[in-house]
């Protein structure tokens, strides 16, 4: 093989990564940018419609989606509320989006003790991982909102998923 063509080659691997195509849809042949939805924030989380989510046998603490506030917008973001109880007692609750075209999350802000909502000082969107203990959102992603890396279409979907231990696409 000649070095130009082992270059023409490397270089065509490397045109998929270019810029975040991902982000891109066509529509009538016009591409456009992904852009996200103005969030508002939900109301605090109610006891009964915390929803359990298994993330591994690696942690003891307790993770619950609140039900309620699940949400698949038209920029196909899925946004939900979590609570994370430890076993000592201390409670975090969070605002969260998750995109599955992109595997990545944000969170949008932190609850507080009286009900109102933190706004996030970094919200950024970041990539979901699949680390051994704190694999809530790899959970999330691969088990529950993501099956194969395609988001669930509703909120309905979504919750389904989370009360049967996991989508149904996914085989376990």
């Amino acid at each position: 093989m000649s070095l130009r063509v082992l270059v023409f080659s490397v270089l065509l691997l490397l045109v998929p990564l270019a810029g975040n195509a991902a982000d891109e849809q066509e529509e009538d042949g016009v591409p456009r940018q992904w852009q996200e939805l103005d969030v508002q924030f939900p109301a605090p989380p109610a006891k009964g419609a915390l929803i359990p989510l298994y993330v591994s046998a690696a942690t003891d603490n307790r993770f619950y989606i609140d039900g309620s506030s699940l949400s698949v917008g038209a920029d196909q973001v899925i946004r939900y509320v979590m609570v994370v109880e430890t076993p000592g007692g201390a409670r975090n609750v969070t605002y969260e989006g998750m995109r599955c075209e992109s595997k990545s999350r944000r969170i949008y802000g932190s609850g507080r003790l009286d009900g109102t909502w933190s706004k996030a000082r970094n919200s950024d969107w970041v990539r979901i991982l699949d680390a051994y203990a704190n694999r809530q959102h790899a959970a999330l992603f691969l088990e529950y909102f993501c099956p194969f890396g395609n988001s669930v279409r509703t909120a309905a979907e979504a919750r389904d998923a989370l009360l049967r231990g996991g989508h149904p696409d996914v085989r376990r």
